[in-house]
């Protein structure tokens, strides 16, 4: 059982997943990072953005998790986001000086931390709505600075920051039941077969099979 809590000013939110088996769960790209402990092995673990999907095997119990929203990564843990891309890596081996022994402690460390850079958020909603070279015109950076800022604060260049957060967008739309044309056209794809493409390519199995409760 996976459940979303609200979350404290700029985090994206507070999620626990329960199971009472050995399973093996799909996570697929949405730009965010999050943060992640076992209490029974005490394990505290930082999930780095990702560009497909991952194959995570849960053990029995709950698993809790801090997510935070595209771009904060590094004001939470102190190096670029790029550093962490597709890679699992413990809490201490970033911030070594951090003691979490709570849920509650994982929430304080994250939400007293993070900053919301409004510039980052405006990025990232011009690369959701348009091209790179035209994010870059309107933010006013060349294209190098464009990949460097994204590189740091969202771990991918700018064009695969776009391919992510319209995903995203599209995970969404099917959740919420929309015909998959509709999400095709309101996502920003070309057509039905280009989601069904980007699909596959980021989260390895078609769009149907992804949202099958």
């Amino acid at each position: 059982m996976y459940a979303e809590l609200p979350a404290p000013a700029g985090l994206a939110c507070l999620w626990t997943r329960t199971v009472s088996s050995p399973t093996v769960q799909r996570v697929v790209p949405d730009g965010c990072t999050d943060l992640m402990w076992t209490p029974a092995s005490g394990a505290l673990f930082v999930a780095g953005p990702d560009t497909s999907a991952q194959l995570a095997s849960v053990a029995p119990g709950t698993l809790y998790g801090v997510r935070l929203p595209p771009g904060a990564f590094p004001s939470v843990f102190g190096v670029p986001a790029h550093a962490v891309r597709d890679l699992r890596v413990p809490l201490s081996d970033l911030v070594p000086s951090a003691r979490l022994t709570s849920f509650s402690s994982m929430v304080e460390f994250c939400a007293s931390r993070v900053v919301v850079d409004p510039a980052l958020t405006a990025t990232a909603s011009l690369l959701r709505s348009g091209d790179v070279e035209s994010a870059a015109w309107e933010i006013g950076l060349s294209s190098r600075q464009l990949r460097r800022r994204c590189l740091d604060a969202f771990g991918y260049p700018p064009k695969v920051l776009q391919r992510v957060l319209r995903f995203d967008s599209a995970l969404k739309l099917a959740w919420a039941g929309k015909p998959f044309a509709s999400v095709a056209f309101e996502a920003g794809y070309a057509d039905q077969a280009h989601l069904a493409r980007e699909v596959r390519t980021l989260a390895g199995v078609p769009l149907g099979q992804l949202i099958r409760p």
